[in-house]
């Protein structure tokens, strides 16, 4: 392309320069992401990864892609990008740890009206970080300049992560049995589900982002509001290899009602006793702020658990210690029981006492 071409180009609103300038711009960050099998390298039409290199001998390799859906909505209402990019990652790599999967590399996709190359660089400064935190190789990506399909300031965000779990030790719940018990791990809030509903009860409210949130004493709303998801990749891999864990559920959307029977066998459901973890308040000022029901909050949020855990009774103490060893706040929250036909996966008991609603 020539340069009267790329004038031209410019003029419709694609700026090749700042898509070069973000390139270089984040080499470093995705360099400091390298992990055995992958250098981490930016540039090139694709990337390889050496699965022999990363230690495996026998693979399966396990995929997986999500977005952070209108969270981002905040974050650009906000002018808070810190963090969204740590959601990306979790939303993904969360989904393959549940398959007992070492995520190996990663992927993003940034698209926008036009690009800022400072804001495009603090958003994947925190994609870089999260996969550093998981040891996951940020190995590429794409960004899209697309005037006039973004409103001005507006962007999206997709990831796309690739996990790999030797040949026989996938987790698939299908050794989970009645009498097993069901761990919940704490959730850092919101994650990454249910905004649309947020940014609702918050604007019913009358409420600003800049305000000190009513349910965080010394936090703003938006502060308390876009923290962000909690990465389970390291605690969970450590829980697996330490033996017991016959399956593990993300609490993504479709909150605790719906992710928990995703993992079990046929004829089975997980029932919960609210009383066993703490609602943090969070959840609880959106349900007496908003008057939710507590069938729309268990299947809308996470509501406190934000991954679950199912074990033998024998060997509940063992992956609890692994889970606590590595940092995470753990309860245990119900058992597995038969399912009656046109029953449902999941039943929460006692939760009039525990939640409002």
């Amino acid at each position: 392309m020539d340069r009267r071409d790329s004038e031209h180009y410019r003029a419709a609103g694609v700026d090749i320069d700042a898509g070069n300038a973000l390139v270089e711009a984040i080499k470093p960050l995705a360099r400091a992401t390298a992990r055995a099998g992958s250098d981490a390298g930016l540039g090139g039409f694709g990337a390889f990864f050496d699965l022999k290199a990363a230690g495996y001998r026998d693979p399966i390799l396990v995929a997986t892609t999500d977005g952070v859906g209108t969270k981002l909505k905040l974050a650009i209402a906000t002018g808070n990008h810190q963090t969204i990019g740590i959601d990306l990652v979790a939303m993904c790599v969360n989904d393959l740890v549940v398959q007992g999967a070492e995520p190996l590399f990663f992927l993003d996709y940034f698209a926008t009206g036009r690009l800022d190359v400072e804001k495009a660089r603090i958003i994947v400064a925190g994609i870089a970080e999260a996969c550093r935190a998981v040891g996951c190789a940020l190995i590429g990506g794409e960004t899209a300049e697309m005037p006039g399909m973004y409103r001005e300031g507006d962007y999206d965000l997709a990831g796309f992560a690739v996990g790999a779990v030797e040949r026989g030790q996938a987790l698939d719940g299908s050794s989970v049995a009645a009498g097993d018990i069901v761990l919940g791990i704490e959730s850092s809030g919101l994650h990454s589900n249910g905004f649309s509903l947020v940014r609702r009860v918050v604007e019913q409210a009358g409420l600003d982002y800049r305000a000190p949130a009513p349910f965080a004493p010394g936090t703003s709303l938006a502060e308390a509001l876009l923290r962000p998801t909690r990465l389970y990749v390291k605690p969970c891999l450590a829980a697996v290899k330490a033996g017991g864990v016959k399956a593990l559920a993300h609490i993504t959307g479709g909150g605790l009602l719906e992710n928990p029977p995703r993992v079990l066998p046929p004829g089975l459901a997980a029932e919960l006793d609210a009383r066993r973890w703490p609602l943090p308040p969070v959840f609880r000022w959106l349900a007496e702020t908003a008057s939710i029901a507590r069938q729309e909050m268990a299947r809308t949020f996470n509501c406190g658990i934000g991954m679950v855990a199912v074990a033998a009774p024998v060997d509940v103490a063992r992956v609890t210690r692994a889970l606590v060893d590595a940092g995470e706040r753990v309860h245990e929250i119900g058992k597995i029981v038969p399912r009656p036909a046109g029953a449902p996966g999941t039943v929460i008991a006692h939760w009039e006492a525990a939640w409002p609603g």
